[in-house]
């Protein structure tokens, strides 16, 4: 097999990007001096490690890729769910128009509802402590390979599997002592992955089109609370010791039943406030585009938002190994989810033919998309975490910015790692 590799100008360029991101953390750092060079490297071998791994191990490659029925049996089992509160409208395998008039999902009743079923299901996992341990594991490695506290490496690895909002409140009694650089920490790894009821959308939405797609963006989550710590404390480096910092709380649901209630209603607010989105964000890019129509075209097109914003951002796919040829398709998606939200670039990422796009730029794009780091996140997140902590509300909206740059940093250098790696990698 390694005779096979290929590995050229798009490989070596991925890693200048990897340089350069961590260069632009450094230039508007809070402290130039005290650049955390074991948390960048400890970072940086971690996401390859996970990279190498998913991609070099055929067996555990399946392994992870069996997610795939259980995302089937999840969709299956919303389904019934759905058609009996909603009847045949909630039933995506049925349709009162037929042949070339019948429509596609109805995407509120027939997609989004699969985000209640997945938060009503971890949250019970996390109060049968099946999750717990996982995400104790997981911030054990980061806390002994990039130093940061238990606190704030719980909240971080949680963010997987949680919500950006969701996530601090396992560390809620501890949240007023964090330190400045903590907090950064937490807002950055909100911004710089997705959670799992979300990551099950997207799977179920790109599968058609990228094979693997569940472990994929799940590697790609995990690589993302890495380079989230390591981001966050290049910009704003650590100035307390840890044993200064807070330690490990201990976030319970009271029964079973109380994690499925309250699972369920998070699910359900998390689906009331994608479908908003969405509904205003699709409706924006329709009016800036009439509004744009009135202007010539350019190379035989009409400019259009994706268009301007492909032209923004693709130096940047460049920049992480993707083709010059694809950067610009790529670059309109990546700006998508930067300016409105991930959930609109995945939905585009997944209507584009494959025919249109190598598998590798759609897993390097995959990747830079796979985190909440866009503009309506802001408020988000400024909001939750003042929920939790009301004294520190301008503490966090001065940290919103930088917090929008490093959690996009942040997913650019996993993609970043999976364009380093031999093309004959994405093929096994």
């Amino acid at each position: 097999m390694l005779k096979n590799m290929v590995w050229g100008w798009d490989n070596g360029r991925a890693l200048l990007g990897l340089a350069a991101i961590y260069a632009i953390c450094w230039a508007v750092s809070e402290d130039r001096k005290r650049f955390p060079w074991r948390v960048v490297a400890g970072a940086t071998g971690i996401q390859l490690a996970f990279a190498l791994l998913f991609y070099g191990v055929p067996v555990l490659r399946d392994g992870l890729a069996q997610g795939t029925a259980l995302m089937t049996a999840l969709q299956e089992a919303t389904r019934a769910g759905t058609n009996f509160v909603f009847g045949y409208i909630g039933d995506n395998s049925v349709s009162p128009l037929k042949g070339a008039d019948a429509p596609g999902p109805i995407f509120f009743f027939q997609i989004l509802p699969l985000i209640i079923v997945v938060a009503s299901l971890s949250a019970i996992l996390w109060h049968w402590r099946i999750l717990r341990w996982i995400t104790k594991g997981f911030a054990f490695i980061f806390a002994r390979t990039m130093g940061i506290g238990g606190a704030t490496s719980l909240v971080v690895t949680a963010n997987v599997f949680m919500g950006m909002t969701e996530a601090p409140l396992l560390i809620k009694p501890y949240f007023a002592r964090l330190t400045r650089s903590e907090i950064f920490i937490v807002m950055t790894a909100g911004f710089a992955t997705i959670a799992a009821a979300v990551m099950a959308i997207y799977s179920s939405m790109l599968e058609p089109v990228m094979h693997n797609a569940l472990p994929q963006l799940l590697i790609a989550s995990v690589m993302g609370t890495t380079a989230a710590v390591a981001t966050a404390l290049v910009i704003i480096p650590e100035l307390t010791s840890t044993k200064e910092r807070s330690g490990e709380p201990d976030f319970k649901y009271h029964s079973t039943m109380d994690a499925f209630s309250q699972g369920a209603g998070d699910g359900m607010r998390m689906v009331i406030n994608i479908a908003a989105m969405l509904i205003a964000a699709l409706a924006l890019i329709y009016l800036v585009d009439a509004i744009l129509s009135v202007l010539p075209n350019v190379d035989g097109q009409p400019i259009k938002v994706q268009r301007i914003l492909g032209w923004v951002f693709a130096p940047v796919m460049y920049m992480l190994g993707i083709p010059w040829s694809e950067a610009q398709q790529a670059g309109g998606l990546m700006g998508e989810k930067t300016v409105l939200n991930e959930f609109v670039a995945y939905l585009d990422l997944s209507h584009v033919p494959v025919a249109d796009m190598t598998d590798r730029t759609r897993r390097i794009l995959a990747n830079a998309l796979c985190g909440f780091a866009n503009l309506s996140s802001i408020g988000i997140i400024v909001g939750g975490l003042s929920i939790i902590a009301p004294d520190r509300r301008e503490e966090f909206l001065g940290l919103a910015w930088k917090c929008l740059l490093a959690g996009t940093l942040a997913t650019c250098s996993s993609a970043a790692i999976i364009g380093a790696l031999p093309s004959a990698l994405y093929a096994g």
